[in-house]
């Protein structure tokens, strides 16, 4: 084979992005990337970039594939960087991380929060990540969606919290307001304290297992109820479509 026929079999190398080309590449699938989104996520440890000598950013194929991946999780799923991650690190692929974010995954989804508030946030890194305004988390304070925590003076959100405020940004574009919201907390309401009946006696034993059973009893009893809850919201809107 002649050096000209074998250079042109040989696979074409891709080119590494700088941190901007990044963000014009996939800011049509994802609006609210920016520049500081992505460097918060490697900050977290979800990405590594490799540095030039002096300093720069370059993404491979496989660190966009990733960042689209955290994207999508966040976007489609509503999950925490923490569990994303988890995910990340479970030797799962990228691919099927991502695939599976466009299908309903509410049983997972409901469990993320039970374990403790894992990490805790600032109002601005709040904002920055959901796109949200500050008018909206004000509101949602006002109605008692979210309550943040004051540490050292300065409020707090924790996982939880970040990702009430990433959904409700959505459901604002169809013109769902703060006021409009009282209605699925009141539901939430009502299943915490069916869910909190049925394992009141085992979550409040003096016996570490019993209370650890109870916990993952819980999170199975969340996921199912939030799945049931899903079906029936499926069937009774099948009936304003048809």
């Amino acid at each position: 084979m002649s050096a000209d026929v074998e250079a042109r079999a040989r696979p074409r190398k891709e080119k590494a992005l700088t941190i901007g080309a990044v963000c014009k590449h996939l800011e049509r699938e994802f609006p609210d990337i920016s520049i500081s989104k992505i460097r918060y996520l490697e900050d977290q440890k979800l990405l590594s970039p490799r540095r030039t000598p002096g300093g720069y950013r370059l993404y491979g194929p496989a660190d966009v594939d990733r960042l689209r991946t955290i994207l999508r999780l966040q976007r489609d799923e509503f999950l925490p960087l923490r569990v994303i991650r988890q995910e990340l690190a479970s030797g799962r692929s990228d691919s099927d991380l991502s695939q599976g974010a466009s299908e309903p995954r509410a049983l997972r989804r409901s469990t993320f929060a039970l374990r403790g508030p894992g990490s805790q946030y600032r109002l601005d890194e709040v904002l920055d990540d959901t796109g949200a305004d500050r008018a909206l988390v004000k509101e949602l304070e006002d109605y008692g969606v979210i309550k943040g925590e004051r540490h050292d003076g300065e409020v707090l959100y924790d996982d939880t919290e970040r990702e009430i405020v990433r959904a409700v940004t959505e459901l604002k574009r169809f013109g769902v307001g703060g006021r409009n919201l009282r209605v699925f907390r009141t539901s939430a309401d009502r299943e915490a304290a069916l869910l909190e009946q049925i394992l009141a006696p085992a979550l409040r034993s003096r016996n570490p297992e019993r209370r650890k059973e109870a916990v993952e009893a819980l999170e199975n009893l969340a996921a199912i109820a939030s799945h049931l809850k899903h079906l029936l919201l499926i069937r009774d809107l099948r009936k304003l479509a048809r």
